[in-house]
């Protein structure tokens, strides 16, 4: 086949001239529906292919109930975890077929997200996936956009695996001798600041025996270099590790303590999570947890569309490098 040269835009009648079929059977082959035939359907996309056609969703929506584009809500994209959630559900969107329409929102503002719902709903999308929720503005969108498919990366199944994944960080402690254990927290309003707070707060009455003292960051290395001095403080007083609730804090923390005299691992052992592509190139290499993004982002995807999940997202991984060590 070969395309005819023309300046205007590639429609619908163009396929269907190229490929022999009616305008009707390439719709059917765009909206996959289940009654066409392989051969047909490979000479529908062959031709589309040809002519270079993209298919217009506004146009397409008009026939069908679904414009086959998830909303995400997204905020703080700056941070590896959010940033990281937003390629991995342009990754599912695109392997299941879909399209993702993105608006950033202030997540600790519900107006603010309110108003991303909204400019994403009048696109027609299908339903809403938020990113770094805070809870009680996931609670207020909810209640919003009735009627509307909604759910968070990290909720669900999602919340149990981070537990699970901060579990293992203290677990690892633990298993290195470890009993006096702190831990520097994220935001308390996120939903996975809290999920990852209770999976460490459980292993620590669960595994340690005792839970040592308790920081709070807001994700960012500079919160965690904040947060050195104290913490230098309770290593001078027997503190001999900290479980840090994302990679990032973690590096800064690393900074402050050195830059008052305080040896990792020699005095204090860190564990991260997220094993942010830096992770491994920290001064000492950080040990941390990894979670299969692209899992939770297929699970999170399926249940906005009421889709089978598929293949199941991995547990958490705990990657173990320089800066913790045995101390028994």
């Amino acid at each position: 086949m070969s395309p005819p040269s023309s300046p205007r835009r590639v429609g619908v009648r163009d396929v269907a001239q190229l490929a022999g079929v009616s305008t009707q059977t390439v719709s059917r082959v765009i909206n996959d529906h289940p009654s066409i035939r392989a051969s047909t359907r490979a000479r529908v996309q062959e031709a589309m292919a040809a002519l270079d056609y993209r298919v217009n969703n506004a146009a397409r929506a008009l026939g069908t109930a679904t414009t086959r584009t998830v909303g995400v809500i997204a905020s703080d994209a700056a941070l590896f975890g959010p940033g990281g959630g937003i390629a991995a559900l342009e990754a599912a969107a695109r392997a299941a077929g879909r399209w993702m329409a993105t608006a950033y929102a202030d997540a600790a503002d519900a107006g603010s997200v309110v108003d991303a719902a909204q400019r994403l709903l009048a696109q027609g999308v299908d339903g809403l996936l938020v990113l770094a929720p805070h809870a009680p503005t996931l609670e207020v969108l909810v209640e919003a956009v009735p009627g509307t498919p909604v759910a968070a990366l990290h909720a669900g199944e999602g919340a149990r695996a981070q537990e699970a994944g901060a579990a293992l960080a203290v677990g690892h402690l633990a298993e290195l001798g470890h009993r006096r254990v702190g831990r520097l927290a994220g935001p308390d309003a996120w939903l996975e600041a809290t999920a990852r707070e209770r999976g460490a707060a459980r292993a620590l009455a669960e595994v340690v025996g005792e839970s040592g003292p308790r920081w709070v960051g807001d994700w960012s290395a500079a919160s965690g270099a904040e947060a050195a001095p104290e913490i230098a403080d309770a290593v001078r007083a027997g503190v001999t590790a900290v479980a840090v609730a994302n990679d990032q804090m973690a590096l800064g923390l690393i900074a402050g303590l050195r830059a008052r005299g305080i040896d990792v691992p020699g005095e204090v052992s860190i564990t991260g999570f997220d094993d942010n592509p830096d992770a491994a190139f920290y001064r000492p290499a950080l040990t941390t947890v990894r979670l299969d993004m692209a899992g939770e982002a297929r699970r999170a995807l399926a249940a906005v569309l009421g889709l089978p999940v598929g293949a199941q997202p991995e547990p958490p991984v705990l990657v173990r490098r320089a800066s913790t060590r045995d101390i028994r």
